[in-house]
């Protein structure tokens, strides 16, 4: 990848990269530090690193550096051990309510419900980001889908 292609990379994924890393672990100023240090590491392997596959290979860094800093910082939560909390207060607002259930979700529910309902990614792409194989992803696709379904209830309550 050429200097002028990094720059490209840089203007039409740094904001997709940020969201996804700022829904993750929703801190703005960690997600600034994991996006900077991402594009650090996709400057030094510019040369190794094709054009055409620039996009996957960001994400995958993005990912990767976000996980190394939660492990290194000890935020790593227990994926086994899912609080469901029941949606019993109207609200008129399911955006909202949406962005608190995605919270309730383990990490790894939650990065990879964001790559595929919020950036759209394939989930092809999404188990070479999260270095999972397609079946795993599509199960923990499921799990995340079915907990927002419970936590979200009947639609025409919230409505």
């Amino acid at each position: 990848m050429t200097a002028a292609e990094y720059n490209v990379c840089v203007e039409q994924f740094g904001d997709n990269v940020f969201r996804f890393i700022l829904k993750s672990i929703r801190s703005e100023d960690y997600a600034k530090d994991i996006v900077q240090d991402t594009y650090e590491k996709v400057w030094k392997n510019h040369n190794s690193i094709t054009f055409s596959k620039a996009r996957s290979y960001i994400f995958s860094t993005a990912y990767h550096t976000m996980i190394d800093n939660i492990r290194k910082n000890k935020r790593k939560g227990d994926f086994n051990n899912v609080k469901e909390p029941s949606h019993n207060e109207q609200y008129s607002d399911l955006h909202e309510i949406l962005h608190q259930a995605i919270n309730y979700l383990p990490e790894i529910q939650k990065n990879v419900i964001l790559l595929r309902d919020y950036e759209g990614y394939s989930y092809k792409e999404i188990g070479e980001i999260t270095n999972l194989n397609e079946s795993q992803v599509k199960v923990y696709i499921y799990r995340a889908r079915l907990f927002l379904k419970n936590y979200i209830g009947n639609l025409e309550v919230i409505i």
